[in-house]
């Protein structure tokens, strides 16, 4: 059992967080019907695309800015509740605008449930503004401009999250440039659906602190390698990769491989509930399935605490706790 480890999250997406009892509360809130995509307290999906579209769906139900709150503080608490002392939430601006909230009022709801849950259990959480790749380069390098001129001091990161399959890293070097000036750090997906490459592309364009997944640089050694040599951090989400099948079990996943290797690996939950995870688990798997000794779990978390987006006064802190 991990429920005496401290935890830490860097990678999980807000609306991907969303709790499905909360998530039914809002739907006969609103009376939308979600039955195909919500059963009992499972959300229903098959592969990588109907996975896309029932996100988009359990989002549907979030819709002003005190749903956000709620929705923020609920899965903060819920973190808080098993140890957590910081988590990272991908956030994208754009949801907010698309469904006509507005990017102010959402972020503006996510902040609120932020500060609520940091009143009620003390735990630190920051924002990760990200662009979604398949709406194309101009639409995040909007992102990344919004992000850099929020002077918002919960946004720290930004991110490039979406389908992986769509457009060259390179198309989207211009808003990583943005968030760079203005002081953000940086983070990327790569290495889930697509292979070795996606992880060097977001190296040789983005020169990131932090690449979200990663996992598939294990198919190439000099990559391996080269991220040991950096002392990239890659933000490993086993549940998740074995959900969408990135390998078809737990023995095959690289997690251990990659730290043996010399990476810097930290643990995360992804979407938790759609995955059929959560943050606690994840620590379990490490421990029972990975085999990680306590120390070698606490290791991965001062790692996550090292590479958090976090001024150095609140970094301290937060060792300090662990």
């Amino acid at each position: 059992m991990t429920s005496h480890l401290k935890k830490v999250e860097l990678h999980c997406h807000l609306e991907g967080a969303a709790p499905p009892a909360l998530t039914e509360a809002q739907a006969r809130k609103y009376n939308i019907d979600i039955s195909a995509h919500l059963q009992g307290s499972t959300y229903v999906w098959h592969d990588f695309a109907s996975f896309l579209e029932c996100y988009d769906k359990v989002s549907e139900v979030y819709k002003t800015e005190e749903d956000y709150a709620l929705l923020t503080e609920t899965y903060l608490e819920e973190l808080a509740g098993i140890g957590t002392i910081y988590s990272e939430l991908i956030v994208s601006p754009d949801h907010g605008k698309r469904i006509g909230l507005g990017a102010d009022a959402y972020m503006s709801g996510v902040c609120e449930g932020i500060r609520r849950a940091k009143a009620k259990s003390g735990i630190e959480a920051r924002l990760i503004v990200t662009g979604e790749r398949h709406f194309g380069p101009e639409s995040v390098i909007g992102a990344a401009e919004y992000a850099a001129k929020a002077n918002n001091p919960l946004i720290t990161g930004f991110n490039l999250a979406g389908e992986e399959r769509m457009g060259r890293v390179a198309d989207y070097a211009r808003a990583f440039d943005i968030a760079r000036d203005a002081g953000l750090g940086l983070t990327i997906h790569a290495g889930e659906v697509c292979g070795a490459f996606s992880v060097s592309d977001a190296l040789d364009e983005v020169r990131p602190s932090r690449i979200g997944h990663g996992v598939r640089a294990i198919e190439d050694a000099d990559l391996v390698k080269r991220l040991a040599d950096l002392g990239t951090v890659l933000e490993v989400c086993p549940g998740s990769n074995i959900a969408l099948k990135v390998f078809p079990d737990f023995v095959s996943h690289p997690l251990r491989q990659l730290r043996d290797a010399g990476v810097n690996v930290t643990i995360s939950s992804d979407d938790p509930p759609f995955f059929h995870t959560s943050l606690k688990r994840e620590y379990e798997l490490a421990s029972e399935t990975f085999g990680f000794s306590d120390a070698e779990i606490n290791a991965m978390t001062r790692t996550a605490i090292e590479a958090a987006f976090v001024d150095e006064g609140t970094r301290r802190a937060l060792l300090a706790r662990l």
